[in-house]
């Protein structure tokens, strides 16, 4: 995987002008595997928006190594997919390839192999035919876990992958996440559960609309860092000035 950080230059995010992110700086190195914490609001979706690609930024820059352009797995919350659309288990995680071979491309025997082998990974054998909207949450999230092993990029967005799903499955992915950290990859997931990141993400980012704290997990979910970040959650003005954005280059 690339040697090259994943840097944040003064970033401000936000919708229609109103800012969620703002004026964050900071350099992800590669390989990290970052916990992206914080209060209710406080921008952590936004910052993974952000990175794919989903919101231009109102300011500042997102600088990303060469390696990463165009090769980043971005998984939004679950909140975000139709789980009535009708699609397989098979085809959802085939869309992990859409890279590769683009929106007609032709699924050869050995890519259907690929397919079938991500779905093994997760534990969804036997699942291929069926309509996602009859899967269990947990079974959906493994699906979408399938989808980013296709992908096969060097940078891994998560966006609350552990929300609202059985035991079994936050202790299955968590360990598929492992084994790409030490792939190399460098991988951003928001949680909630901060004892799950103190467990197994050694580096966090803390988030109140602003650069809280970022480093190693344990000097970042601190008591009084944390009582920082509620503080300022709870302070931010819903009217916030709207931001110029900038010119296109």
């Amino acid at each position: 995987m690339n040697a090259a950080p994943l840097v944040f230059d003064d970033l401000t995010l936000g919708y229609e002008r109103h800012p969620a992110v703002h004026h964050l700086s900071a350099a992800i190195p590669a390989g990290a595997l970052v916990g992206v914490v914080g209060p209710n609001g406080a921008g952590k979706s936004t910052l993974l928006k952000g990175i794919a690609g989903e919101l231009r930024p109102l300011d500042g820059h997102i600088r990303l190594p060469v390696a990463q352009r165009g090769q980043i797995a971005y998984m939004p919350q679950r909140s975000e997919l139709d789980a009535s659309f009708p699609v397989s288990v098979f085809d959802m995680a085939a869309m992990g390839l859409w890279r590769e071979i683009g929106a007609f491309g032709r699924l050869d025997a050995a890519r259907r192999a690929r397919v079938a082998a991500a779905l093994e990974a997760v534990e969804l054998t036997g699942f291929a035919a069926r309509p996602i909207g009859s899967l269990s949450g947990g079974q959906l999230q493994r699906a979408r876990f399938a989808r980013l092993i296709l992908q096969d990029a060097p940078l891994i967005l998560l966006d609350e992958p552990f929300a609202a799903i059985d035991a079994r499955t936050v202790d299955d992915l968590v360990a598929l996440i492992l084994r790409w950290h030490d792939e190399g990859r460098t991988i951003l997931a928001v949680a909630h559960d901060l004892t799950q990141v103190r467990r197994h993400f050694p580096t966090s980012l803390l988030l109140a609309r602003e650069l809280v704290a970022f480093g190693p997990t344990a000097e970042v979910l601190t008591e009084p860092l944390l009582a920082r970040a509620r503080q300022l959650s709870e302070a931010f003005d819903e009217h916030a000035h709207e931001c110029e954005r900038p010119e296109a280059a």
